[in-house]
């Protein structure tokens, strides 16, 4: 019988599976199987399930897992994912501030580090900080850098994922078009992925709290606006990376509000963290960043508390129109300013729910991010092993692996 052929015993549907690769995918949910098992899903012979196996194992991103019950002789061995065998690095990098951690091949962070970092300080300090913290972590875990299998990038600014290359950014002086994979290789010879920082937080935020949501948008208002689409289960980035870029969407209520971009009536220039901090500051209050609106808005500060609402109900107008245009079935707010989410989600849901068709919003959610300040670094370490275990990819890891192996025997 050939591998691709079905087993006559087999009386249950058989799942498409012919590589090594596939056969890790059905593997990923980390329930442990016995070659048997395995050989009655995928519908292949014994034989090649069991070369299969051996080629995973030989990687170690296959595991023995204990036993299963005996039904007489030795009991047969079970084999599990094994999310340990490497090691991601994810890191969101912000306009102020550096988060790098270490996860394993679920997405489990090992090790973590969080600074202030200056975005507008230029590439090179920015990504050398970056890779000294990355070398810090795979110390303090007792990693060296072969387990390393990929480093993944949020930035606060358009970048074209294919390049990884920053596209005219306006908050970050001097990294336009730089090419940030290639100084990360300098220190670190493994893949580099780099994404605008929402789409990573929407990544994270999927992965972690919603996994089995296949249609949501993630709202990320902090010092600018911006949306990460999650269409189908996957990442939606457009023609060019340029999807979700939500702060630039004009609204109504600021045609002679000037943006950061150039253009006026931009929906950032009225209702960001940065937009409610100029409002604020007109009136005698000082709140010069998102925390500040944030932390005198839970203090009782009633204009503070207000800004958000109203910068909420404007949120809540554009994403209305979304609404209609993705149907989306979860909506999460997340960002610096979306944990005034007493405030800030009130004004948006008010909107949303007051002005899209009931068939859309009949079943919508729309919640706080769950996963906090970790959904940039989960997000990007996800993007990253998303990216490392395709079938394709750790077939061609085995088949390297088969060729070292052979060449040194």
């Amino acid at each position: 019988m050939s591998s691709s052929e079905s087993s006559p015993e087999s009386s249950s549907p058989t799942l498409a599976v012919t590589g090594a690769g596939e056969l890790l995918q059905l593997l990923r949910d980390e329930t442990p199987r016995t070659r048997a098992e395995l050989a009655k899903l995928t519908g292949l012979a014994r034989s090649t399930v069991g070369a299969r196996v051996d080629a995973l194992l030989a990687t170690g991103l296959l595991a023995p897992s204990g036993e299963a019950a005996s039904t007489g002789g030795r009991p047969p061995v079970q084999f599990a994912f094994n999310p340990q065998a490497r090691v991601v690095v994810g890191a969101d990098l912000g306009a102020t501030h550096g988060r790098v951690a270490l996860t394993d091949l679920g997405g489990k962070p090992i090790g973590e580090v969080a600074e202030d970092v200056d975005i507008s300080a230029g590439p090179d300090l920015v990504l050398d900080w970056l890779t000294s913290r990355t070398q810090r972590l795979l110390d303090d875990a007792g990693r060296d850098a072969s387990q390393l299998i990929g480093i993944g990038i949020g930035l606060p600014g358009p970048v074209e994922h294919s390049t990884g290359r920053p596209m005219r950014p306006p908050i970050m002086p001097g990294w336009d078009r730089y090419d940030v994979p290639a100084h990360i290789r300098r220190h670190f010879d493994v893949p580099v992925l780099v994404d605008n920082d929402v789409n990573i937080m929407a990544l994270g935020e999927h992965a972690t709290a919603h996994p089995g949501v296949e249609h949501l948008l993630f709202v990320k208002v902090a010092t600018g606006i911006g949306a990460g689409i999650i269409n189908g289960g996957v990442l939606h980035r457009g023609a060019v990376g340029a999807a979700g870029d939500l702060g630039h969407v004009a609204t109504p209520h600021a045609a002679d509000v000037l943006c950061t971009c150039g253009n006026r009536g931009c929906l950032e220039a009225v209702a960001s963290g940065s937009a409610i901090s100029k409002q604020l500051k007109e009136i005698g209050l000082d709140a010069a960043t998102s925390t500040d609106i944030v932390e005198l808005a839970r203090g009782g500060n009633g204009p503070a508390a207000d800004a958000i609402r109203r910068a909420g109900r404007t949120i809540g107008e554009v994403l209305a129109t979304c609404v209609s245009l993705l149907n989306p079935s979860v909506i999460v707010i997340g960002g610096s300013l979306g944990l005034a989410e007493g405030n800030l989600i009130a004004g948006v849901r008010e909107v949303v729910y007051g002005r899209s068709l009931p068939l859309a919003t009949g079943a919508l959610q729309i919640v706080p991010a769950a996963t906090g300040e970790q959904a940039g670094v989960i997000g990007a370490a996800t993007m990253v092993i998303q990216h490392a275990l395709t079938a394709d990819r750790v077939d061609l890891a085995v088949a390297r692996r088969s060729a070292s192996s052979a060449s040194a025997s």
